[in-house]
C-alpha cells in the first residue's frame, strides 16, 4: 500500500529516511535527493493516501487513521527493506511521525532531523484546527488547505512552499483529507507527551526564523532536552527544505556525517 523508492550508495551503510507532511508527498524532497544520495542510502516514501500510496485500512481501523497506524506504515517499509537503523528527516507533520516512531522503536532511529517541527499548537493554531473541524465536511478541502497554507506560510518568500503543498494536496480526495484532519483529535496529548519526555536520541531542529506558529516552542524544547540542537534559518518560513535548500542540505549532511 505504501509507495516508496530507494537509492543505494556504493559504499555507505548509513540510511536516511525522508518523511513528508500532510498533503505533501516524497516529491517535496526533490531539492535534497541529489546531495543526500552522494553520502547515504536514501529511502523516500509517500504516506498513505498521498503521492502514489493508496489509502490503507484494516477491519479494526476502517475509516480511521491514527498516528500509531501511520507510524507502523513507515516501520513496515523499513522492515521490508531490512533497514535496521536509519537517520530520519521530516518536515511539518512528518516530524510528529518520526518522533512517534522513535518513542515506540528507539533502536531503529539513529538521529532525527526535524524541519518545521510541530511540537505544540499555540492559540492561533488551535483556532485554525477548530475552524477546520467545523468546515471540513462543508467547504471543499482544497479551499481549506489553501487557507491553512496561507496562515502557516504567509510571507511573499513562502510562496514556493505554499504553491508546492497546494499542488500536492490536489492529488488528495475530500474523504482522504477528512481522514487525515481527524488526526487533530489526538494531537494535543501526543505533543504534550513529546515535549515532556526527553527521548535522548540525537535531534536537530531546523526551523525558519519566520515560522511564527511553531518556532517558540522548539526553542523551549531545545533548552529542556539535552540531546537536541536548534538551527534557525534566516529569511525562511515553515518549509525550510524548499525555501533554503542549499543551507538545509549543507547543515543536515554535515550533522549526519558526524553521527
Amino acid at each position: 500500500m505504501i509507495s516508496y523508492n530507494t537509492h543505494i550508495h556504493n559504499t555507505s551503510t548509513k540510511w536516511v529516511t525522508f518523511v513528508h507532511g500532510a498533503g505533501g508527498s516524497s516529491t517535496i524532497w526533490y531539492k535534497q535527493l541529489r546531495e543526500f544520495k552522494k553520502h547515504f542510502n536514501v529511502l523516500l516514501l509517500d504516506l498513505r493516501g498521498h503521492g502514489n500510496s493508496k489509502p490503507h485500512f484494516t477491519d479494526a481501523f476502517k475509516d480511521k487513521y491514527t498516528f500509531d497506524n501511520i507510524t507502523e506504515d513507515i516501520l513496515e517499509v523499513i522492515n521490508y527493506e531490512k533497514i535496521e537503523r536509519s537517520h530520519f528527516i521530516g518536515i511539518s507533520l512528518g516530524t510528529i511521525l518520526i518522533r512517534n516512531l522513535a518513542e515506540k522503536h528507539p533502536h531503529r532511529v539513529e538521529s532525527m532531523i526535524m524541519g518545521g517541527a510541530i511540537m505544540k499548537l499555540n492559540l492561533r493554531s488551535q483556532i485554525l484546527m477548530r475552524l477546520g473541524v467545523i468546515l471540513k465536511s462543508i467547504v471543499p478541502y482544497l479551499w481549506l488547505y489553501t487557507f491553512f497554507a496561507f496562515v502557516i506560510m504567509p510571507n511573499k518568500n513562502h510562496k514556493e512552499s505554499r504553491s508546492l503543498f497546494v499542488r500536492e494536496a490536489k492529488k488528495l480526495y475530500q474523504k482522504e483529507f477528512i481522514r487525515w484532519f481527524k488526526l487533530t483529535s489526538e494531537i494535543n496529548p501526543l505533543l504534550h507527551f513529546f515535549r515532556t519526555v526527553d527521548i535522548k536520541i540525537p535531534t536537530l531542529y531546523v526551523m525558519g526564523a519566520e515560522d511564527y506558529l511553531f518556532l517558540p516552542t522548539i526553542k523551549q524544547i531545545v533548552m529542556d532536552h539535552k540531546t537536541s540542537e536548534l538551527i534557525v534559518v534566516q529569511n525562511c518560513g515553515h518549509v525550510v527544505n524548499v525555501e533554503q535548500p542549499q543551507f538545509f542540505n549543507d547543515t543536515v549532511i554535515e550533522y549526519l556525517l558526524f553521527k
